[in-house]
């Protein structure tokens, strides 16, 4: 057995997951007896989809900070310096060790139930269920590779703590995962999603490896074109048909261009609503009122505001400007969802965009003379911020979600791949290919979203633009910038608190790479696990 420390954590955590993913803990019996049965199996596999609330429900900072889109307020809230500025990132900072946690608590209870999968009753689903686990753990490896770079490979079921570990090579964890991945594509089901992994799912992700790798130094000669086939083999055709607002309607989470997710439910939540939910909903947008709110807004925080360069990305006619932020802001801000007509509601806040002229901004004063009016310029991340002061993003607001301060209180599903991003990959990587294909898979994200002017040539910037409208906030942009090799320059041009020389670190090394946390290394009683060279 390979040895690796997983943190001290060796036990499958259960928390509650959606309505048909349900657990089963019976604690009156042995692991031995309970998992070799089908129904202890499933339980299982469903502990390990329970396992994605642990890596996605937390802070956004590991996923989004210190980007070209967002921004701490000024003189309001607070980010990790580390993850959000980079000059204080080290093996200790707030957050660093979030994404290594997470993901190998995952993958030790992915290898928990690989490891049972050999000795568990024999049913006609059981290949089916092996190919979901083994996405679940490349998945997780995925985001370590990228994070960290080479990590410890763990394969083997654990029972005891092991305290001497390795780490392998980025090239060995990137071969570990795109197997994984292969053999969960001859498994899984070709149905539709309906919460479980299918092969969209394992298609999608194939082609985002394929395409990451790329990118690296022992990138195989293939990678993009790889990617893009299996883009193209996610996509099958299926066109982009549902409006971008209807994409992101409350409740309407599971539609037809949902390619995984992290499943939740208001049901399943209730009984610890503060942390059986999650957070995405608390960023991109001003702090909306106190406890006396509850009801008429949700808790937001000043972190992870949008940039002013993330605003001018839109134009008048890309619908997805109105459907990502909330240019206007009721009384009651949730009238927005819960109210069909809008048109005759008091205003409170109207956020003027880069396109309106002084006479539009005029006369929209004259017919709302209740509104205070944020000018073009006045109202991203970098502003000193009060109450509705920058613009907030309405896209992953949950209505239904109890004001909580700084809880996990939201409960609609965590999008983590769909359609659009698909034919996105598909673009970025027919751009080393085929450029013409990749630039058809582009237009069909812009045309969707108004702009039926379509584009005659593209490169990685436009690529990264597009990006940034279609999938704002969805936990993608540190890792696309990483990727492409465009984190230093981004972020220093367009986030206010971010100067190229912030990334500057240890033997000559730029901080791309976030350190091992120093937990790992302390843990390590052989002390022969290497730091990343920019930390050392």
């Amino acid at each position: 057995m390979k040895k690796i420390l997983v943190l001290g954590i060796l036990t499958i955590l259960f928390s509650a997951c959606s309505d048909f993913i349900d657990e089963d803990n019976r604690s009156n019996e042995t692991a031995e007896s309970f998992y070799t049965t089908a129904s202890g199996f499933e339980t299982l596999v469903n502990a390990n989809y329970a396992q994605l609330k642990e890596i996605y429900g937390g802070d956004a900072y590991v996923f989004c900070a210190g980007t070209d889109l967002y921004a701490v307020g000024s003189g309001r809230g607070s980010e990790p310096d580390g993850l959000s500025q980079y000059t204080q990132l080290n093996s200790s900072s707030v957050d660093v060790d979030q994404l290594y946690t997470s993901c190998y608590r995952a993958i030790n209870s992915a290898n928990t139930a690989l490891y049972y999968s050999d000795l568990t009753e024999k049913t006609i689903n059981l290949n089916q269920l092996v190919g979901e686990i083994k996405y679940l753990r490349a998945n997780a490896y995925f985001l370590l590779v990228q994070t960290y770079g080479g990590v410890g490979i763990l394969k083997d079921f654990l029972d005891s703590p092991v305290l001497s570990f390795n780490r392998d090579s980025a090239e060995d964890v990137y071969k570990l995962i795109i197997t994984d991945l292969e053999e969960s594509l001859n498994a899984v089901t070709s149905g539709s999603y309906v919460g479980r992994v299918n092969k969209k799912a394992v298609q999608h992700l194939l082609a985002k490896v394929h395409l990451t790798r790329a990118y690296e130094s022992f990138a195989d000669a293939n990678d993009f074109a790889t990617a893009a086939s299996y883009a193209d083999e996610a996509i099958a055709g299926q066109s982009l048909t549902i409006p971008f607002d209807e994409l992101w309607k409350p409740g309407n989470e599971l539609n037809n261009e949902t390619v995984f997710s992290v499943q939740y439910s208001t049901a399943s939540a209730s009984t610890d609503p503060e942390n059986l939910g999650h957070k995405q909903a608390n960023w991109y947008g001003p702090y909306l009122g106190g406890s006396e709110n509850a009801g008429n807004a949700g808790w937001r925080s000043y972190t992870l505001l949008a940039t002013d360069f993330a605003l001018s990305l839109f134009t008048e006619e890309d619908e997805r400007y109105k459907a990502t932020f909330m240019t206007e802001a009721f009384m009651r801000y949730y009238d927005a969802f819960d109210v069909d007509d809008t048109s005759g509601l008091e205003v409170r806040h109207y956020y003027a965009p880069q396109w309106a002229t002084p006479a539009d901004i005029t006369a929209y004063a004259l017919e709302h003379p209740e509104a205070q009016i944020h000018e073009w310029g006045t109202y991203a991340a970098g502003v000193v911020s009060s109450d509705y002061q920058t613009i907030p993003a309405k896209k992953f607001d949950d209505p239904k979600a109890p004001f909580q301060d700084d809880s996990r209180v939201s409960t609609r599903d965590i999008i983590l791949s769909r359609l659009g991003e698909t034919y996105l990959i598909a673009a970025e990587a027919y751009l080393n290919t085929n450029k013409a294909t990749g630039l058809a898979r582009l237009n069909a994200v812009r045309n969707r979203a108004g702009l039926t002017t379509p584009l005659a040539d593209y490169d990685i910037d436009i690529v990264l633009d597009e990006r940034a409208r279609e999938l704002f906030g969805e936990y993608h942009r540190w890792f696309d910038l990483k990727r492409t090799g465009k984190l230093v320059e981004r972020a220093s041009m367009y986030n206010y608190l971010v100067d190229a020389a912030n990334f500057n670190g240890a033997n000559g090394e730029l901080k791309i790479l976030r350190p091992i946390p120093q937990s790992a290394l302390d843990l390590n009683q052989n002390k022969d696990f290497p730091q990343n060279a920019a930390y050392q």
